[in-house]
């Protein structure tokens, strides 16, 4: 029987751990992966407040360390379902917990584009964000995978970096705003491929090039540095369709207050709706929700 259980080992998640035991609640985590979220496919970052650089698998590391400092307990297994009622019976793989209040950070994850060995270049040549990882691509030809508002934006950013931009989409037009596509077709150094898919990573351990085809299976390749993927997300919220109220794209339908409509749940993170997506802005979450889920305990 804990106070509160966090479902998700990211950065959301194991902030809430913190400030909920500081605040001496007694804390489960919950974490179906590897803790750290997404943050630790990335090699190198440099824009978490009080980090000039560090790889993501080591802010990750202190990640966990601070929260297990601190006494919470952690727990691998996928939680399969919450049972509402005044004590909330968290479902798992491995076992029911129980709490008064629950923590949802599960995150969202990167849709991928399904190639072989993909997993292996991330970080080694694949990115998904352009704020992220940019900067280390200065002066150097990239490619942006998708054609949507994500896209065009990681396009937009890159091209005041990179040497040439390569825009590819699978449609034979481009999804994203107008305006959007005003501003990065007056780039002098994007180039835009329509109708084309990506058939393949080119490369030994570090990505080189890839190859593209158009609905013809007419291939060509594109010798470049690194590929942005822009395809979108993929909240991690299907356990609790049912239970709390989702947005049309699966997203935690919740305010910066981090409330969700279930009596004695909170969100955090990457999985609520937010516009803005990053490290800083989920352990802020994180804070938020556990402070909320306190306050509800305490009264």
């Amino acid at each position: 029987m804990y106070d509160i259980i966090v479902i998700g080992g990211g950065p959301a998640g194991l902030t809430a751990a913190v400030y909920a035991r500081r605040a001496n609640k007694s804390v489960l985590v919950i974490e179906k992966g590897s803790f750290g979220g997404q943050i630790t496919f990335s090699p190198k970052v440099e824009n978490i407040p009080g980090f000039s650089e560090v790889t993501g698998n080591e802010f990750a590391e202190k990640l966990v360390e601070q929260a297990l400092g601190l006494d919470a307990e952690v727990e691998c297994a996928e939680v399969l379902e919450i049972k509402q009622g005044d004590i909330k019976t968290v479902v798992t793989d491995g076992g029911n917990f129980e709490a008064k209040t629950v923590i949802i950070a599960t995150g969202a994850k990167h849709r991928m584009l399904g190639l072989p060995r993909e997993e292996e270049f991330i970080g080694e040549g694949i990115s998904f964000c352009a704020v992220c990882d940019g900067a280390f691509y200065a002066g150097r030809d990239v490619a942006v995978i998708g054609g949507g508002n994500s896209a065009l934006q990681e396009a937009i950013l890159l091209s005041d970096l990179a040497k040439k931009v390569y825009v590819v989409q699978n449609l034979d037009f481009l999804t994203g705003e107008q305006k959007l596509q005003e501003k990065l077709t007056a780039k002098e150094n994007v180039e835009i491929i329509l109708g084309h898919t990506v058939k393949g990573i080119i490369g030994d351990t570090t990505l080189t090039g890839i190859t593209i085809a158009d609905s013809n299976d007419n291939e060509k390749q594109l010798d470049i540095d690194g590929m942005f993927v822009a395809i979108g997300l993929i909240p991690q919220n299907e356990a609790f369709e049912g239970i709390i109220n989702l947005d049309e794209r699966g997203y935690v339908a919740s305010d910066e207050n981090c409330l969700t409509n279930a009596d004695g749940i909170f969100v955090a993170g990457d999985c609520r709706t937010k516009k803005i997506r990053q490290v800083a802005t989920a352990a802020a979450d994180g804070a938020v929700a556990a402070l909320a889920a306190c306050d509800y305990i305490d009264k």
